[in-house]
């Protein structure tokens, strides 16, 4: 079987780690794939670039993002298929379309003679123009008006229900089969536009064996974190993301008791907001952006708990890693986090938005060391059980195989 993924990037954020890692574990199972992306950050030979028509697309983007309707100048999608990996392509795999290099008007030429999977990683696809709508369910009916024009991707204008009209329209003129990692993201999209398709949930994979519990005492030498230090956990792109809840996170750590606050180091992986830290009362090391994975699992092995204040979410991949390394989390009940985070087995879900509540859980489990140890146990089991890439790998198999079938 040869098939075709397509994706924003092969490596940067968390939409292309997922695909490829995906990706990677198709080769291993002996699946010819290969990976056409719009920014590539590897030296891998099985990625390819998406066409661009740099030309034409900057005067397209002149007229078209004032318009608020953005990534329909990237017209170079319209000659991906004349790359070979394309034509040599069985069955191709759409992931994160929404980051700049895709123009989504192309699925129905994409599409017409090969058959395709839409993986989902958000809720950009079936919306007037979000990633994440939030409160506001206007893309049930066909946008418009819409309350929150400055989230990701931000619009200059109001042309939501123009473009929720287009994805429409192309959806009609296309051959799709839609997969969702969470059981949330499933639901959203049983009651959108996509509802027209086949919709399977195939969680996220990883490779449970570089993300696996490692000696606590020796990952906090390697840190330089005192042996006895309670360890929280963070990471994000940025701790300024509003979307991640770096806010919620300050607010939740200075509801801590004071008493506790001195044993405590906090973790971030990603761009720390110091200032904000600084105020907090609580020791803190920054690691920056992490890229290799034995890094990350060094990180999650350090810590007592993972804290994870998102206020949307899909299927969070660090949530995800660090239940593999067996650190038990505290995250809101949002999005498909419940998926991850069980309460009384894996972590501890919060009132969705409620610092005071986040920080309630963090005490809860630090304070009880019974549970949070048989939580890491826990955490492990289902990882391996649930989200092996082995799993996620032969379930897009089962679903290639029986759409070559037809």
């Amino acid at each position: 079987m040869k098939a075709l993924l397509i994706n924003q990037s092969d490596i940067s954020g968390g939409a292309a780690i997922a695909g490829y890692r995906l990706h990677r574990g198709l080769i291993a199972h002996g699946v010819h794939s290969r990976l056409m992306v719009g920014f590539k950050k590897t030296q891998d030979e099985q990625v390819d670039c998406i066409p661009r028509k740099y030309r034409a697309e900057k005067y397209i983007r002149s007229i078209a993002t004032p318009w608020g309707l953005n990534y329909v100048h990237h017209i170079g999608s319209f000659w991906i298929p004349q790359h070979p990996s394309f034509q040599a392509a069985d069955v191709l795999n759409f992931h994160n379309l929404h980051s700049g290099t895709f123009n989504y008007l192309a699925l129905p030429q994409l599409t017409r003679n090969k058959p395709a999977v839409l993986t989902l990683h958000d809720m950009w696809t079936f919306t007037g123009h979000c990633s994440y709508s939030y409160d506001c369910q206007k893309w049930m009916t066909g946008c418009g008006q819409c309350p929150y024009p400055e989230t990701y991707p931000a619009i200059k204008r109001d042309n939501t229900r123009l473009e929720w009209r287009l994805k429409s329209w192309l959806y009609d003129h296309s051959n799709l089969t839609v997969v969702t990692p969470s059981r949330w993201l499933t639901e959203q999209a049983q009651k959108s536009i996509l509802n027209r398709f086949p919709i399977h949930r195939i969680p996220y994979g990883l490779d449970t064996q570089t993300f696996c519990p490692l000696n606590p005492r020796h990952c906090r030498d390697k840190l330089g974190i005192p042996q006895g230090k309670k360890v929280l956990m963070f990471a994000a792109a940025t701790l300024a993301e509003s979307r991640k809840g770096g806010d919620l996170l300050i607010k939740a750590l200075q509801l801590l008791p004071e008493a506790l606050k001195p044993e405590l180091v906090l973790l971030t992986i990603g761009k720390p907001d110091k200032s904000s830290l600084s105020k907090l009362n609580i020791d803190s090391l920054h690691l920056g952006y992490l890229s290799a994975e034995h890094d990350k699992a060094v990180a999650y092995s350090a810590a007592d708990l993972f804290v994870f204040p998102t206020r949307a979410d899909n299927l969070p991949l660090v949530l995800q890693e660090s239940m593999a390394c067996g650190t038990p989390a505290v995250s809101f009940k949002i999005g498909g986090v419940p998926d991850l985070v069980r309460p009384g087995l894996t972590g501890y879900l919060a009132t969705p938005g409620d610092p005071e509540d986040l920080s309630n859980g963090i005490v809860q489990l630090l304070e009880n060391t019974a549970t949070r140890l048989k939580m890491r146990e826990t955490c492990r089991a289902i990882a391996v059980k649930e989200y092996a890439i082995d799993i996620q790998v032969k379930r897009y198999l089962e679903i290639f195989n029986q759409l070559l079938a037809k």
